[in-house]
């Protein structure tokens, strides 16, 4: 699994490390039962503090996608397969406001328009 951070974005590391992982559950990548890099190996390979990528897993952990086990690491839960269904409507979505012409803004805004109500 490959997760890529951008330091100069204005979204935390430990968040962007949590979306790459979210994004690889999604597309299906990342397997229920399957392991995560250890956040050592993690923190060393993206250049990070070691903690700024424990938070990114721990924020996955309090959504269920993963469950960490001393020793083990940071394992993808069952339920995290709940947003593969949601990320795959999402890309149909996107695919259809690209063919009828829609705005990356006023795509998003539709998805707010829709979350809220």
């Amino acid at each position: 699994m490959l997760l890529r951070v951008n330091p100069a974005s204005p979204e935390p590391i430990y968040a962007q490390v949590a979306s790459a992982v979210r994004r690889e559950v999604a597309a299906g990548r990342v397997r229920p039962g399957e392991r995560l890099p250890g956040a050592r190996e993690l923190a060393a390979a993206l250049g990070v503090n070691l903690h700024t990528v424990l938070r990114g897993y721990q924020e996955l952990r309090d959504e269920g996608v993963v469950e960490l086990r001393r020793g083990r690491g940071a394992v993808v839960t069952h339920g995290a397969s709940r947003i593969a269904g949601p990320a795959a409507a999402l890309r149909a979505f996107v695919a259809e406001a690209r063919r009828v012409g829609l705005t990356a803004t006023e795509a998003a805004a539709m998805v707010r328009e829709e979350m809220s109500s």
